[in-house]
């Protein structure tokens, strides 16, 4: 991780909010850590929003094909599938209120811990020109572990927001935060976001896009 993060450009930006689900959020510890937690998520929306860049939701359901699908070799996804956990339509898979999408942002619904591999969102982002992902999301372990993965084979350049993400294992997170994300991305958090943004030119207006009819994701305006 170099001492001070290179400079980013909102225009060809995204901030990717991870499973903030109602149901994967109760997983964490204590409620006043998480409301902590989700006012920073909000700040760091609303700063990539102010600067023009793009934000992009990801979360995690499934329906009855998805969970069929799912083979016995995978040991996590099988045993959500047996117990027929976060369904789609299921409050416990809605993303959080206070981190609600808006009209143009991107949505994607994903059946496996990362957030492009069983997604369109690589061809959305790249559609939109976007090199640059600010990752936040849960768990530390799972979706973000194997999203920044991922994302860096694929030669996006990374920031992975300090305070943005949380594991219910302690452990895990300090092994990752300090000996694995720094040799894949830019570790920063949410006020060193902010200070990289005020150093930008906000971006232009994007095009705005609407809700797909089926709530899965975006589709272009006319």
């Amino acid at each position: 991780m170099t001492a001070t993060p290179p400079a980013l450009d909102p225009r060809t930006s995204a901030l990717l909010v991870m499973d903030y689900q109602e149901g994967i959020l109760a997983s964490l510890p204590g409620p006043a850590d998480r409301e902590a937690l989700l006012t920073r998520v909000a700040g760091a929306i609303a700063d990539m929003r102010a600067h023009g860049a793009a934000i992009a939701y990801v979360r995690v359901g499934f329906t009855d094909a998805d969970w069929a699908a799912i083979p016995p070799a995978n040991i996590a996804f099988s045993f959500l599938g047996g117990q027929r956990l976060m369904h789609h339509a299921d409050p416990a898979a809605d993303i959080h209120p206070r981190l609600a999408p808006e009209p143009g942002d991107i949505t994607v619904r994903k059946t496996r811990y990362g957030a492009l591999s069983t997604t369109d969102l690589d061809r959305r982002l790249r559609d939109r020109g976007i090199t640059t992902l600010v990752v936040a999301g849960l768990t530390t372990s799972g979706a973000v572990l194997s999203t920044v993965t991922d994302a860096a084979d694929r030669d996006y350049r990374l920031y992975l927001l300090s305070d943005g993400v949380a594991d219910p294992d302690p452990q895990a997170h300090r092994t990752l935060m300090t000996g694995v994300f720094p040799r894949l991305a830019h570790v920063v958090d949410t006020a060193g976001l902010r200070s990289l943004l005020r150093g930008s030119r906000p971006g232009r207006a994007r095009a705005r896009a609407v809700p797909a009819a089926d709530g899965s994701g975006d589709r272009p305006a006319p």
